[in-house]
């Protein structure tokens, strides 16, 4: 199963991050979404889960967490920022999951703590901090998850 990850798209939707996106089975969003725009063109890719960000509308109705089984693995998506400065290992220490996606930080990452692993697509929508915009994929063959960090081409 192949999942497109991204996040901190806030309002913008790069057409390098759907691109890099194409032919991915389902999208998860952690958060900063910015709008249903952003939602609206992730889902004429694939189904998409999102979650709510620190800057996103709480009558937007997106959920803080999204909890799913997906080829027999336990996978979170949160924002992150409900832990203040989120890290890969308060993040594992936090949600009890195979696999955990975040965004917040806008900055890329792939770690594991434990067996928990941890991933971080960076921000797909305005370019802040100095960071390239990215996305990210997710690859679930049996019960192994796989991450990979696709950096966007600047627009």
């Amino acid at each position: 199963m192949l999942i497109g990850l991204i996040s901190d798209t806030h309002s913008l939707i790069r057409v390098e991050a759907l691109a890099a996106l194409h032919g991915v089975e389902l999208i998860l969003h952690a958060g900063d979404v910015g709008g249903e725009s952003v939602l609206r063109e992730l889902r004429g890719i694939a189904p998409v889960h999102a979650v709510i960000g620190n800057t996103d509308d709480p009558a937007s109705g997106l959920p803080r967490r999204v909890d799913l089984d997906l080829g027999g693995l336990r996978i979170c998506v949160t924002h992150g920022h409900e832990l203040g400065s989120p890290r890969p290992e308060n993040l594992a220490s936090s949600y009890d999951a195979d696999v955990i996606v975040y965004g917040h930080t806008h900055k890329p990452l792939i770690d594991t703590v434990g067996a928990t692993l941890v991933v971080n697509p960076g921000a797909a929508g305005p370019r802040r901090f100095n960071l390239k915009p990215s996305v990210g994929l997710l690859r679930i063959d049996g019960r192994r998850a796989e991450a990979e960090i696709l950096q966007l081409m600047q627009a």
